[in-house]
Protein backbone atom coordinates (compact mmCIF):
# COMPACT_ATOMS: atom_id res chain seq x y z
CA UNK A 1 0.00 0.00 0.00
CA UNK A 2 1.74 3.22 -0.98
CA UNK A 3 2.43 5.44 2.20
CA UNK A 4 0.18 8.18 1.73
CA UNK A 5 -2.71 6.28 1.00
CA UNK A 6 -2.07 4.15 4.07
CA UNK A 7 -1.53 7.51 6.05
CA UNK A 8 -4.57 8.61 4.80
CA UNK A 9 -6.47 5.12 5.42
CA UNK A 10 -5.73 5.68 9.27
CA UNK A 11 -6.58 9.34 9.55
CA UNK A 12 -9.59 8.09 8.74
CA UNK A 13 -9.75 5.32 11.12
CA UNK A 14 -9.09 8.01 14.01
CA UNK A 15 -12.12 9.41 13.35
CA UNK A 16 -14.36 6.40 13.62
CA UNK A 17 -15.46 4.43 16.83
CA UNK A 18 -15.78 1.16 14.92
CA UNK A 19 -14.11 0.33 11.10
CA UNK A 20 -17.38 0.38 9.69
CA UNK A 21 -19.13 2.10 6.73
CA UNK A 22 -22.99 2.96 6.76
CA UNK A 23 -22.96 1.84 3.11
CA UNK A 24 -25.15 3.33 0.32
CA UNK A 25 -28.64 1.72 0.22
CA UNK A 26 -30.27 2.90 -3.42
CA UNK A 27 -33.08 4.83 -2.53
CA UNK A 28 -32.78 4.07 1.20
CA UNK A 29 -30.09 6.43 1.95
CA UNK A 30 -30.01 9.97 2.50
CA UNK A 31 -27.91 12.71 4.50
CA UNK A 32 -30.32 12.25 8.06
CA UNK A 33 -28.77 8.85 7.93
CA UNK A 34 -24.94 9.89 6.83
CA UNK A 35 -25.29 12.64 9.26
CA UNK A 36 -26.59 10.34 12.14
CA UNK A 37 -24.12 7.52 11.23
CA UNK A 38 -20.62 10.23 11.17
CA UNK A 39 -22.02 11.83 14.68
CA UNK A 40 -22.03 8.36 16.09
CA UNK A 41 -19.22 7.37 15.10
CA UNK A 42 -19.17 5.32 11.61
CA UNK A 43 -18.41 6.53 8.30
CA UNK A 44 -21.71 7.25 6.42
CA UNK A 45 -22.15 7.20 2.78
CA UNK A 46 -25.05 8.06 -0.08
CA UNK A 47 -25.50 7.25 -3.55
CA UNK A 48 -25.46 10.14 -5.28
CA UNK A 49 -28.30 8.84 -7.46
CA UNK A 50 -30.70 8.58 -4.32
CA UNK A 51 -31.29 12.72 -5.07
CA UNK A 52 -34.22 12.92 -7.61
CA UNK A 53 -32.89 15.97 -9.01
CA UNK A 54 -29.40 17.80 -8.86
CA UNK A 55 -30.71 20.98 -7.30
CA UNK A 56 -31.94 18.47 -4.54
CA UNK A 57 -28.06 16.37 -4.65
CA UNK A 58 -26.31 19.94 -3.64
CA UNK A 59 -28.70 20.30 -1.23
CA UNK A 60 -28.05 17.04 0.34
CA UNK A 61 -24.24 17.57 0.16
CA UNK A 62 -24.35 20.92 1.48
CA UNK A 63 -26.48 19.98 4.81
CA UNK A 64 -24.11 16.91 4.57
CA UNK A 65 -20.65 19.15 4.72
CA UNK A 66 -22.09 21.37 7.17
CA UNK A 67 -23.37 19.33 9.70
CA UNK A 68 -20.33 16.65 9.58
CA UNK A 69 -17.39 18.24 11.72
CA UNK A 70 -13.79 17.07 12.16
CA UNK A 71 -14.49 15.47 15.52
CA UNK A 72 -17.49 13.59 13.56
CA UNK A 73 -16.40 10.49 11.17
CA UNK A 74 -15.93 10.78 7.57
CA UNK A 75 -18.37 11.04 4.67
CA UNK A 76 -18.34 9.41 1.67
CA UNK A 77 -20.22 9.06 -1.92
CA UNK A 78 -21.08 6.72 -4.19
CA UNK A 79 -21.28 6.87 -7.63
CA UNK A 80 -22.68 5.43 -10.98
CA UNK A 81 -19.97 5.19 -13.17
CA UNK A 82 -21.88 3.09 -16.08
CA UNK A 83 -21.46 4.53 -19.47
CA UNK A 84 -25.20 4.92 -18.99
CA UNK A 85 -25.63 7.10 -16.68
CA UNK A 86 -26.70 10.64 -17.80
CA UNK A 87 -25.72 12.46 -14.63
CA UNK A 88 -22.15 11.49 -14.19
CA UNK A 89 -20.73 14.64 -15.55
CA UNK A 90 -22.77 16.53 -13.21
CA UNK A 91 -22.30 15.09 -10.32
CA UNK A 92 -18.46 14.76 -10.50
CA UNK A 93 -18.25 18.48 -10.61
CA UNK A 94 -19.92 18.90 -7.38
CA UNK A 95 -18.05 16.03 -5.86
CA UNK A 96 -15.03 18.54 -7.06
CA UNK A 97 -17.31 21.12 -4.62
CA UNK A 98 -17.64 19.21 -1.78
CA UNK A 99 -14.79 16.94 -1.24
CA UNK A 100 -15.82 13.53 -0.02
CA UNK A 101 -13.27 11.97 2.13
CA UNK A 102 -14.03 8.66 0.11
CA UNK A 103 -15.25 8.32 -3.61
CA UNK A 104 -17.38 4.71 -3.97
CA UNK A 105 -17.74 3.76 -7.34
CA UNK A 106 -20.44 1.14 -8.64
CA UNK A 107 -21.30 -0.52 -12.24
CA UNK A 108 -18.69 1.17 -13.87
CA UNK A 109 -14.92 2.12 -13.66
CA UNK A 110 -13.18 3.87 -10.99
CA UNK A 111 -10.95 5.78 -13.56
CA UNK A 112 -13.59 7.93 -14.39
CA UNK A 113 -13.46 10.15 -11.04
CA UNK A 114 -9.84 9.49 -10.28
CA UNK A 115 -8.16 12.48 -11.01
CA UNK A 116 -10.87 14.47 -9.56
CA UNK A 117 -11.28 13.17 -6.38
CA UNK A 118 -7.15 12.55 -6.42
CA UNK A 119 -7.28 16.30 -6.80
CA UNK A 120 -8.32 17.24 -3.50
CA UNK A 121 -6.45 14.46 -1.44
CA UNK A 122 -10.00 12.06 -1.66
CA UNK A 123 -9.58 8.49 -2.21
CA UNK A 124 -10.91 6.57 -4.62
CA UNK A 125 -12.83 2.85 -3.69
CA UNK A 126 -14.00 0.50 -6.51
CA UNK A 127 -17.39 -1.83 -5.57
CA UNK A 128 -16.52 -4.99 -7.01
CA UNK A 129 -17.76 -8.41 -6.52
CA UNK A 130 -14.93 -11.02 -8.18
CA UNK A 131 -11.24 -11.27 -8.17
CA UNK A 132 -11.73 -10.14 -12.20
CA UNK A 133 -13.35 -6.96 -11.70
CA UNK A 134 -10.95 -6.32 -8.41
CA UNK A 135 -7.55 -6.69 -10.93
CA UNK A 136 -9.59 -4.43 -13.54
CA UNK A 137 -10.63 -1.60 -10.74
CA UNK A 138 -6.97 -1.52 -9.91
CA UNK A 139 -5.63 -1.10 -13.04
CA UNK A 140 -7.76 1.48 -13.33
CA UNK A 141 -6.40 3.58 -10.28
CA UNK A 142 -8.25 2.27 -7.44
CA UNK A 143 -6.96 3.30 -4.16
CA UNK A 144 -9.17 0.91 -2.55
CA UNK A 145 -11.87 -2.22 -3.17
CA UNK A 146 -14.89 -2.70 -1.67
CA UNK A 147 -15.81 -6.60 -1.83
CA UNK A 148 -18.86 -7.28 -2.93
CA UNK A 149 -19.95 -11.05 -0.74
CA UNK A 150 -23.01 -12.84 -1.07
CA UNK A 151 -25.63 -12.27 0.96
CA UNK A 152 -25.66 -8.34 0.44
CA UNK A 153 -29.19 -7.24 -0.67
CA UNK A 154 -29.54 -5.20 -3.84
CA UNK A 155 -26.22 -5.24 -5.31
CA UNK A 156 -25.26 -8.74 -4.07
CA UNK A 157 -22.35 -10.95 -5.08
CA UNK A 158 -21.95 -14.51 -5.69
CA UNK A 159 -18.67 -15.60 -3.51
CA UNK A 160 -18.51 -15.97 0.16
CA UNK A 161 -16.66 -13.47 1.86
CA UNK A 162 -13.37 -15.39 3.22
CA UNK A 163 -12.07 -17.40 -0.18
CA UNK A 164 -12.94 -13.88 -1.95
CA UNK A 165 -10.79 -12.09 0.73
CA UNK A 166 -7.95 -14.73 0.45
CA UNK A 167 -7.95 -14.16 -3.22
CA UNK A 168 -8.01 -10.52 -3.35
CA UNK A 169 -5.27 -10.19 -0.90
CA UNK A 170 -3.38 -12.88 -3.02
CA UNK A 171 -2.16 -9.31 -5.54
CA UNK A 172 -3.69 -6.65 -3.48
CA UNK A 173 -2.60 -5.38 -0.25
CA UNK A 174 -4.31 -2.17 -0.35
CA UNK A 175 -7.39 -0.63 1.54
CA UNK A 176 -10.43 -3.32 1.69
CA UNK A 177 -14.06 -2.88 2.50
CA UNK A 178 -16.08 -6.03 2.47
CA UNK A 179 -19.64 -6.76 2.79
CA UNK A 180 -22.28 -9.02 2.19
CA UNK A 181 -24.34 -10.07 5.31
CA UNK A 182 -22.45 -8.61 8.12
CA UNK A 183 -24.64 -7.16 10.86
CA UNK A 184 -23.29 -6.78 14.11
CA UNK A 185 -20.00 -5.96 15.79
CA UNK A 186 -18.84 -9.18 16.17
CA UNK A 187 -18.83 -9.78 12.12
CA UNK A 188 -17.22 -6.05 12.14
CA UNK A 189 -14.33 -7.52 13.71
CA UNK A 190 -14.51 -11.16 12.01
CA UNK A 191 -14.24 -9.20 9.00
CA UNK A 192 -10.84 -6.92 10.55
CA UNK A 193 -9.71 -10.85 11.41
CA UNK A 194 -9.91 -12.11 7.81
CA UNK A 195 -8.23 -9.48 6.76
CA UNK A 196 -10.55 -6.37 5.73
CA UNK A 197 -9.96 -2.46 7.00
CA UNK A 198 -13.69 -1.98 7.17
CA UNK A 199 -16.85 -3.34 6.95
CA UNK A 200 -19.50 -2.16 4.88
CA UNK A 201 -23.39 -2.75 6.83
CA UNK A 202 -26.55 -1.99 4.69
CA UNK A 203 -29.21 -3.95 5.67
CA UNK A 204 -28.35 -3.26 9.33
CA UNK A 205 -29.36 0.14 8.86
CA UNK A 206 -31.90 -0.86 6.20
CA UNK A 207 -35.36 -0.15 8.54
CA UNK A 208 -33.76 3.01 10.61
CA UNK A 209 -35.98 6.13 11.59
CA UNK A 210 -33.71 7.68 9.50
CA UNK A 211 -34.48 5.38 6.14
CA UNK A 212 -36.07 7.03 2.80
CA UNK A 213 -38.61 4.31 3.09
CA UNK A 214 -41.90 3.87 3.96
CA UNK A 215 -43.79 2.05 6.40
CA UNK A 216 -44.82 -0.72 4.49
CA UNK A 217 -40.80 -1.34 3.70
CA UNK A 218 -39.83 -1.33 7.25
CA UNK A 219 -42.58 -3.31 8.29
CA UNK A 220 -41.35 -6.59 5.61
CA UNK A 221 -37.99 -5.94 6.77
CA UNK A 222 -38.91 -6.57 10.44
CA UNK A 223 -41.14 -9.93 9.37
CA UNK A 224 -38.28 -11.34 6.84
CA UNK A 225 -35.79 -13.88 7.38
CA UNK A 226 -32.69 -14.67 5.06
CA UNK A 227 -35.13 -17.57 3.67
CA UNK A 228 -37.35 -14.98 2.21
CA UNK A 229 -35.03 -13.98 -0.14
CA UNK A 230 -35.10 -14.36 -3.87
CA UNK A 231 -31.49 -13.56 -5.38
CA UNK A 232 -32.17 -11.73 -9.09
CA UNK A 233 -31.13 -10.02 -11.96
CA UNK A 234 -34.78 -9.16 -12.83
CA UNK A 235 -35.09 -5.99 -11.53
CA UNK A 236 -31.99 -3.92 -11.97
CA UNK A 237 -29.83 -6.35 -14.26
CA UNK A 238 -27.18 -6.21 -11.41
CA UNK A 239 -27.11 -9.74 -9.37
CA UNK A 240 -29.49 -8.53 -5.99
CA UNK A 241 -31.09 -10.28 -3.07
CA UNK A 242 -35.23 -9.05 -3.41
CA UNK A 243 -37.46 -9.95 -0.48
CA UNK A 244 -40.33 -12.62 -1.53
CA UNK A 245 -43.54 -10.92 -0.36
CA UNK A 246 -42.29 -7.78 -2.30
CA UNK A 247 -41.66 -10.17 -5.38
CA UNK A 248 -45.29 -11.39 -5.06
CA UNK A 249 -47.44 -8.28 -4.45
CA UNK A 250 -45.44 -7.07 -7.45
CA UNK A 251 -47.26 -9.85 -9.32
CA UNK A 252 -43.92 -11.22 -10.34
CA UNK A 253 -43.95 -15.16 -11.19
CA UNK A 254 -41.06 -17.12 -10.87
CA UNK A 255 -40.14 -17.27 -14.66
CA UNK A 256 -40.04 -13.57 -14.57
CA UNK A 257 -37.76 -13.76 -11.74
CA UNK A 258 -34.87 -15.75 -13.68
CA UNK A 259 -34.45 -13.49 -16.55
CA UNK A 260 -32.51 -11.03 -16.65
CA UNK A 261 -32.92 -7.18 -17.12
CA UNK A 262 -30.71 -4.77 -19.17
CA UNK A 263 -28.81 -2.88 -17.25
CA UNK A 264 -29.58 0.83 -18.03
CA UNK A 265 -29.13 4.33 -15.91
CA UNK A 266 -30.28 6.72 -18.99
CA UNK A 267 -33.42 7.45 -17.25
CA UNK A 268 -35.17 8.60 -14.40
CA UNK A 269 -34.24 6.36 -11.61
CA UNK A 270 -37.39 7.68 -9.50
CA UNK A 271 -40.16 6.83 -12.26
CA UNK A 272 -42.98 5.15 -10.52
CA UNK A 273 -42.87 2.05 -13.75
CA UNK A 274 -39.29 1.31 -12.53
CA UNK A 275 -38.96 -2.07 -10.87
CA UNK A 276 -36.94 -1.39 -8.03
CA UNK A 277 -39.82 1.08 -6.60
CA UNK A 278 -41.83 -1.59 -5.75
CA UNK A 279 -39.63 -4.34 -5.56
CA UNK A 280 -37.56 -4.26 -2.07
CA UNK A 281 -34.21 -5.60 -1.88
CA UNK A 282 -32.52 -6.79 1.91
CA UNK A 283 -29.18 -8.96 2.76
CA UNK A 284 -29.10 -11.98 4.13
CA UNK A 285 -29.08 -10.09 7.61
CA UNK A 286 -32.30 -9.17 7.21
CA UNK A 287 -33.18 -11.90 9.96
CA UNK A 288 -32.39 -10.21 13.08
CA UNK A 289 -33.73 -6.70 12.54
CA UNK A 290 -36.99 -7.10 14.55
CA UNK A 291 -37.81 -3.73 15.98
CA UNK A 292 -37.67 0.10 15.18
CA UNK A 293 -34.28 1.30 15.90
CA UNK A 294 -32.37 4.79 14.97
CA UNK A 295 -29.26 4.46 13.47
CA UNK A 296 -27.21 5.92 16.74
CA UNK A 297 -29.15 2.99 18.25
CA UNK A 298 -28.00 0.65 15.83
CA UNK A 299 -24.27 2.15 16.12
CA UNK A 300 -24.22 1.82 20.00
CA UNK A 301 -25.06 -2.10 19.99
CA UNK A 302 -22.44 -2.80 16.84
CA UNK A 303 -19.86 -0.66 19.31
CA UNK A 304 -20.78 -3.39 21.90
CA UNK A 305 -20.93 -6.21 20.03
CA UNK A 306 -17.85 -5.59 18.81
CA UNK A 307 -16.06 -4.84 22.11
CA UNK A 308 -17.50 -8.30 23.00
CA UNK A 309 -15.73 -10.04 19.78
CA UNK A 310 -12.49 -8.38 20.71
CA UNK A 311 -12.24 -10.34 24.00
CA UNK A 312 -13.09 -13.31 22.69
Amino acid sequence: MPQDTSAKIAALKGRMRLPAICAPMFLVTGPQMVIQACKSGVMGCFPATNARSMDDLRDWLKQIAQAVRPADAPWALNMITHNSYGRFAQELELVAEFKPALVITALGGPHRVTEVVHSYGGLVFADVNSPTFARKAIDKGADGLVLVCAGAGGHTGEYAMMPFIDEVRSFFDGPLVVGGGIGSGRAVRAAEVLGADFAYLGTRFLATDEALIGQAYRQMVWDSTMEDLIASRAITGALGNWMRASVEAAGLTSETMQATAKIDFSQDMHAGSKAWKHVWSAGQGVGTITKPESVADVVAALVQEYGEGARL
